[in-house]
């Protein structure tokens, strides 16, 4: 007898809004949903060829994508309005967010200046926390049991020097996650995050120009990689699926095992 269940990682009939889903994690992440099955919403600062590359991509699962050009960098009420106009234009049926927008625009620590750490801060935080209470109102409003995923960072657990404003950030992005769930599961809205580790993306070309630095990175993860954003994709697919249910409040670290290792020592004969 044939099983015509729903598996559990199938994600049809779904539709995702992904901020920041243009490039890097957001955009492995809105390919990877869009391999599930869902419908996506790119929302990016511009549209480029990368941003054309990453609607291509997510198009060729026959799936809906669309991509809404917004800069959330500032305060929200000067974007949230006709953001969400936007998003009832092109996708009146968004059940899945994924507040990814971020950036590391970090200064040494005595050189910071407030402008700068409030932009970080603008992304990293203050984005997804709005945009989760916009859309999580109507939610509630209309009986739709959403899910929420945010973009965190192995750096809200471990610190860096140098990341001052943004470990900042990342560590307020797990805060808030928890604090969401509590507030949004007796609701029916499941909000969970994954932090990645050091991936490649745009933020992390240095590595590409840096052999010495690679080598290291790659040294100082247990399993010795330093993968490209893809890696993202299947963990934001699981937390977002039914087959995470009650996976609720938590941060899944996608790191290689690098935030479990105090600190390796360099061989005798290490060397890039």
């Amino acid at each position: 007898m044939q099983n015509n269940s729903k598996q559990p990682f199938d994600l049809t009939g779904h539709c995702a809004l992904i901020t920041g889903g243009t490039q890097g994690v957001g955009a492995a992440i809105a390919t990877a949903l869009a391999n599930a099955g869902s419908d996506v919403v790119l929302v990016g600062l511009k549209d480029d060829e990368t941003a054309q590359q990453t609607l291509a991509a997510c198009r060729n699962q026959e799936v809906k994508a669309e991509l809404l050009l917004v800069d959330l960098s500032g305060p929200p009420d000067s974007y949230l309005p006709e953001l969400l106009k936007r998003i009832k234009e092109v996708a009146p049926k968004v059940d899945l967010l994924i507040n990814n927008v971020g950036t590391y625009i970090d200064k040494p620590y005595f050189e910071m200046d407030y402008e700068t750490y409030q932009t970080t801060m603008h992304l990293n935080v203050t984005s997804g926390y709005f945009l989760t209470q916009a859309i999580a109102r109507q939610w509630v409003e209309n009986s739709v049991r959403g899910r929420i995923l945010f973009t965190g960072s192995i750096n809200g657990v471990l610190s860096e020097p140098d990341h001052t404003a943004y470990d900042t950030s990342k560590g307020a992005v797990a805060a808030m996650v928890r604090s969401l769930c509590v507030t949004l599961a007796p609701m029916g809205i499941r909000v969970n995050a994954l932090a990645p580790g050091l991936v490649r993306t745009p933020l992390t070309k240095v590595l590409d120009e840096n052999r010495q630095l690679d080598s290291w990175m790659k040294l100082h993860t247990p399993n010795g990689q330093v993968p490209t954003a893809d890696v993202c994709g299947g963990a934001a697919v699981f937390l977002l699926s039914d087959a995470a249910g009650h996976v609720q409040g938590q941060t899944l670290l996608v790191d290689g095992g690098m935030s479990v290792w105090q600190q390796p020592d360099p061989p005798d004969t290490w060397s890039a």
